[in-house]
């Protein structure tokens, strides 16, 4: 069971499915183009989504709104140094503000980043300086039907190879859990193996740590190992193999607003503090407000709770469980943070070109009011100028991300009785072509249409 008791209630919208139909064309098929009032169940992303705890509140209340030097930022900085081991804590406004000020100051135009896989808006702020951002996942990732248990792993033979070669590689950025590989986790065996390769060879190994509770459970779950450790111990030992971390904190800070960035080399930060206090704010708020920090703060304490992580991992086992009974597979096993649908599979009368994904997740909507993502070739594929796939992505999958301590199993049954429906007659569902086709972060701007 929910390890709380639900003390505040909100109504979530009712519609009708010709409702829904005139408002998804008028907003291009693009999801994120509709309004809190179109949708009835949200699991668009798990990021900022989730319900704060009566002691977040508490500490809201507590909140210092002094410029610099804060009381909250003190407690904040005293929960983040515990946490992470690291010497030098900058909050930003979210984890994407991090990572420009990190890339901005590390990496030079033509280097590489290596990572398990970059997400969307971070491939993006290292394009954006001019680096290369290139993915290795493991040879277990190309899976999706095996229960490997650490398929987020970083490929370690291409790694060292990558290293070793001609390239210049300006960092390796290791995401736990891998979210663009279907919210895979890491194990601590291929953190520590990558943590050694990279100090061998000189080159920062950076964490994108913004699901490292949920890491770290399922650690506990899959590495015997680590069986018998606490989820904060793990996360402890995670984050000081590291030489430093981008953090979303609207993830697993269980907050709506805040992210941190975190390193060990004082040069380096000292040119990351210049660009924080020119873009964001001051060192010690970082374009948050204090009542801000001291919610995350109080967050960064709670997420660790072995009994909330045991229960969202079981609350997301259980909407993949049903959907795979109504006929719907995922990818396996299953994460934390999501369930990652295997559209491609329900779907084989939409090609890539015709982005299966999205066709699934836009039917999602279409039948439940149901909004979700795809992470597939409208995300991750080649476009070419007139709005034509070159290369798919290599998966077509949709992602209901499940937000923290919001809905109940009841509105996890609907929706996968939603899937069951669709899964009766999947061949109603229509492709979708692009009308508009942004070059950078494609998803989230641009507009399709039906094709019957």
């Amino acid at each position: 069971m929910e390890p709380y008791r639900i003390k505040v209630v909100e109504p979530i919208p009712i519609t009708t499915r010709e409702y829904r139909e005139r408002v998804y064309a008028a907003a291009g098929y693009n999801q994120f183009n509709l309004t809190a009032d179109d949708v009835t169940i949200d699991l668009l992303s798990d990021s900022g989504t989730g319900a704060l705890s009566a002691e977040q509140q508490a500490a809201g209340m507590r909140g210092d709104e002094t410029y610099a030097g804060a009381r909250s930022w003190f407690r904040f900085r005293e929960v983040a140094e515990d946490l992470t081991g690291y010497q030098h804590i900058y909050p930003v406004h979210q984890g994407r503000a991090a990572e420009r000020i990190l890339f901005t100051a590390l990496l030079k135009p033509g280097q590489i980043s290596l990572s398990n896989t970059h997400f969307d808006t971070t491939r993006a702020n290292v394009e954006l300086v001019g680096a290369v951002a290139r993915d290795i996942p493991c040879q277990a990732a190309k899976d999706l039907d095996s229960d490997e248990p650490f398929k987020g792993d970083i490929d370690l033979v291409a790694l060292e190879e990558a290293l070793s070669g001609p390239d210049d590689v300006g960092q390796v950025l290791m995401t736990i859990t891998n979210n663009g590989g279907g919210g895979q986790p890491v194990s601590m065996a291929n953190i520590k193996a990558a943590s050694k390769l990279c100090r061998k060879h000189g080159v920062p190994f950076i964490l994108d740590a913004a699901r490292f509770a949920e890491n770290a459970w399922l650690v506990t779950q899959r590495e015997k190992k680590y069986q018998d450790r606490s989820p904060r111990d793990i996360a402890k030992k995670a984050f000081r193999l590291a030489d430093g971390c981008v953090l979303s904190l609207k993830k697993d800070g269980i907050v709506h607003i805040g992210g941190m960035l975190a390193l060990n080399d004082p040069e380096l930060a000292k040119q990351c503090e210049l660009l924080l206090i020119a873009t964001e704010g001051f060192r010690t708020y970082g374009g948050l407000s204090g009542r801000d920090l001291d919610m995350c703060a109080q967050g960064l304490v709670e997420v660790t709770d072995p009994l909330y992580l045991r229960e969202r991992a079981e609350a997301t086992a259980y909407l993949a469980d049903c959907a795979r009974e109504a006929g719907v597979d995922s990818v396996r096993p299953t994460g934390v943070h999501a369930v990652y649908l295997n559209a491609a599979r329900l779907l084989p009368h939409v090609p890539p070109s015709r982005f299966t994904g999205h066709a699934l997740a836009s039917e999602l909507y279409l039948a439940g009011g149901i909004r979700c993502a795809e992470v597939g070739s409208l995300y991750l594929g080649e476009i070419d100028s007139s709005g034509e796939l070159v290369t798919p992505a290599p998966f077509e999958l949709v992602r209901l991300a499940i937000p923290r301590r919001v809905y109940t199993r009841s509105h996890l049954e609907y929706v996968a009785e939603t899937l069951a429906g669709i899964a009766k007659n999947p061949e109603k569902v229509p492709g979708y072509r692009l009308t508009e086709a942004p070059a950078m972060l494609r998803p989230f701007r641009c507009r399709l249409e039906q094709v019957r």
